[in-house]
């Protein structure tokens, strides 16, 4: 399996997960033509699309994929977002209940995000093993056995953010919605520590801010608290996928 990354600020977030055969793609924050040419123009093997909430840098493009590919998220999300064609709508999960979308078991779990209803997701599949996706969420409420991979939020660092507020880079209010929104690198570290790691291959830090973070750093500081290999998620990145990093 490979991650194809499309996007991921907040701009735009788009990912792809796929073989020779299958594909799972996360968001419509990109231009579905982006997805298509990630493919290789094999749009037969995309067993389906999830999103995580309404949100136009995840969610802007959905009408365009929703003609062309199974689109699945939560009720709250389906119900907020509007496309120019209302007959093509999304497919609702339910939160906590598993459904296939092709080879991929899916569990959704609700995020903390100033929106109608956000998902995070629990991917299940032969060669990924299981994977935690989880973004725009300022902490994560649950714990999940037996990970092999993760792509979690890694949106800002507290001093870093507070510095541009007291510099007047970014107003007051923004850092307010900022912390009630999205996860600090502090919160990261924590919600990675208390989860069992033992059989972690990879984690991607995805929805990195422009303003508040420092890349290489974080990756850095995460490898370190951890102890496991740690990938930052920018456009154009691909990467193996696997649940052991033995299998490329």
């Amino acid at each position: 399996m490979r991650l194809t990354v499309l996007g991921s600020s907040s701009a735009a977030n788009g990912y792809v997960l796929q073989n020779d055969t299958e594909a799972l793609v996360l968001e419509c924050g990109c231009p579905v033509n982006d997805c298509i040419r990630a493919l290789g123009y094999n749009t037969q093997k995309v067993s389906g699309v999830l999103v995580t909430h309404e949100h136009g840098d995840h969610a802007k493009h959905i009408g365009k994929y929703l003609e062309r590919f199974d689109v699945y998220c939560s009720q709250g999300t389906a119900s907020a977002i509007h496309t120019s064609t209302p007959m093509l709508r999304p497919k609702v999960l339910q939160p906590f209940q598993a459904v296939n979308i092709g080879a991929f078991t899916v569990i959704p779990f609700p995020t903390e995000h100033d929106c109608a209803e956000p998902f995070g997701y629990q991917i299940d599949h032969q060669e990924i093993g299981r994977m935690v996706f989880a973004t725009d969420t300022y902490f994560v409420r649950y714990t999940f056995d037996g990970l092999t991979n993760l792509m979690i939020e890694c949106n800002y660092d507290q001093p870093i953010l507070d510095e541009n507020v007291r510099n007047g880079v970014i107003p007051a209010f923004l850092r307010r919605r900022t912390m009630r929104s999205h996860m600090s690198l502090q919160t990261c570290i924590e919600m990675l520590r208390a989860n069992d790691l033992t059989n972690v291959s990879q984690i991607v830090l995805v929805h990195l801010s422009a303003q508040n973070s420092d890349a290489e750093r974080f990756r850095r500081e995460v490898s370190l608290a951890v102890g496991k290999r740690v990938v930052i998620a920018k456009k154009g990145l691909e990467i193996p996928f696997n649940r052991t990093p033995f299998e490329l």
